[in-house]
């Protein structure tokens, strides 16, 4: 009977153990929260709110440049007019660039379009300082915290900032165009200048949506603590609480329980009400169910509508871009794109030949710069390894090496035409790199390519080699080369 006892006790006392310990574990997962995480936040935001700030000034100052061109010439022909049009336009970018250098004002609703991963990170930091328990006491830890709620509550009101230069430059640009709308016979370069300022507002509006969607792409320590704090389930309903987007959809507290229901119409009461309006015949097979059809109809009507929108943001990139006006022009929509993120990295290669047999390979690498969305401008180099006579007599050697200079330009589809100019260098014999320094040095002993061609673009479900080259090639300078080179020349290439 005693055994018995102590038996039931142990196995109660692993019962209520259980949950204790799971809850332990998650609380010890939260204990070990990254603290470099508050200083990422804070560093990257810091970075954009600078970013924001100095693009906001820059096209604002584009934009003001623009329009002393265009009182200038209107008032050669209509003085009055060009003085009532212009007359405190620089007053007023004067006031929004003081005001774009000053720090952010205080965050007062949503800063445009809504942005998950700001809304995220920001209810986060919230949660943890009213959580003070999960990261411990340490001073410099809430410091940290306080300092990057901070940073995010300043970019947010830049952002706003951003906002409000936006509508003040759409404004400014439906004044001008109905004031200039009323002339007959304006001048060419009026024109000009304001399809340029057109162009300079669009190109803003898109700078700031993509200063947006930098910030749904997020680092992965950032990811990291997100995903941490996403196991407790106190900061999952304080998400739901507190989080942008339940101000947005405020939900009731008994949300999903049969209490929520009442008062809402029930299926029945709705088909009576379209009985009552079409009648019974209406929607009988036999009738050909004309109510139906007319229900039918409109839902397919409103869906094309719905399909239209859809395509004129998809036009404008994307998710986002509901607050710009379709451009009247084609856009470049590298234009907003950071240096780094207009580079494209590639590599490629070249065999030659001796009776099926490759008797070299040239290894190329490439960065390229896009210019526009049809074209790139870039540099490479190459290295060329031998591999013996035949079959019978392999061996790997060097070969030699070169420079690289490319431009492709997109004709149609996947389709580019190519071009470019190579400085190729071969050592004195073809087994070994024996030349010394001071020939390869000497541009003299390079052999000059310049290449003419086709490109085809082929699209590969792989995670690395998303994006394969192929690449037909002319050498036009190839027979003046001494030894001949082939003419022809045909890469595989991959760019990332």
């Amino acid at each position: 009977m005693k055994n018995s006892l102590v038996l039931f006790v142990i196995l109660m006392s692993m019962f209520y153990c259980k949950p204790g310990m799971a809850q332990d574990a998650t609380a010890d997962s939260v204990l070990h929260f990254p603290s470099a995480y508050f200083s990422k936040i804070e560093n990257k935001y810091d970075a954009l709110e600078d970013r924001v700030t100095e693009k906001t000034e820059k096209y604002l100052q584009k934009l003001l440049s623009r329009e002393k061109r265009m009182q200038r010439k209107l008032a050669k022909i209509d003085t009055a007019g060009a003085k009532q049009l212009f007359a405190n336009s620089e007053k007023e970018y004067t006031q929004l660039i003081s005001k774009i250098r000053s720090a952010g004002d205080k965050v007062s609703g949503r800063a445009g379009s809504y942005i998950p991963m700001l809304d995220s990170v920001k209810t986060s930091l919230s949660f943890l300082g009213q959580n003070n328990n999960i990261l411990g006491q340490s001073k410099e830890v809430q410091e940290k915290l306080t300092g990057s709620l901070a940073q995010v509550n300043q970019l947010q009101g830049k952002l706003q900032q951003a906002e409000q230069v936006k509508t003040f430059i759409q404004q400014r640009k439906q004044q001008i165009r109905e004031s200039l709308s009323k002339y007959t016979n304006l001048p060419g370069g009026i024109t000009k200048d304001f399809n340029d300022f057109k162009a300079q507002a669009y190109y803003y509006s898109a700078q700031i949506k993509e200063y947006k969607e930098m910030l749904n792409d997020p680092d992965k320590l950032i990811q990291k603590g997100l995903s941490l704090l996403n196991k407790l389930p106190a900061f999952t309903k304080f998400m739901k609480q507190h989080g942008e987007l339940a101000s947005l959809f405020r939900l009731p507290d008994n949300y999903g329980t049969p209490q929520s229901l009442a008062g809402l119409q029930t299926r029945s009461q709705v088909q009576q009400q379209l009985l009552d309006r079409f009648g019974a015949a209406a929607f009988s097979p036999s009738s050909g169910g004309a109510g139906g059809g007319y229900v039918q109809q409109n839902l397919q009507a409103a869906q094309g509508q719905l399909n239209q929108l859809k395509d004129k943001i998809n036009k404008l990139g994307g998710s986002g871009g509901g607050d710009m006006e379709m451009p009247d022009f084609k856009p470049n929509n590298q234009k907003t794109k950071s240096f780094w993120r207009r580079l494209e990295y590639g590599t490629n290669l070249q065999t030659a030949k001796n009776n099926f047999f490759p008797t070299t390979t040239d290894l190329g690498l490439s960065v390229g710069y896009k210019l526009t969305d049809k074209s790139t401008i870039g540099v490479g180099a190459s290295y060329k390894m031998g591999w013996g006579q035949d079959i019978k007599h392999i061996a790997i050697t060097h070969q030699g090496m070169g420079l690289r200079s490319y431009v492709d330009v997109k004709l149609k589809g996947s389709f580019f035409a190519s071009g470019g100019f190579e400085y190729n260098y071969q050592p004195l014999k073809a087994d070994s790199l024996t030349a010394s320094s001071a020939d390869v040095a000497a541009v003299s002993s390079w052999q000059q390519s310049g290449l003419v061609g086709i490109s085809k673009i082929i699209s590969i479900k792989s995670k690395f080699f998303k994006k394969t080259r192929l690449q037909l090639m002319w050498d036009f300078l190839s027979y003046q080369q001494v030894p001949r080179t082939q003419p022809v020349k045909f890469r595989v290439g991959y760019n990332f």
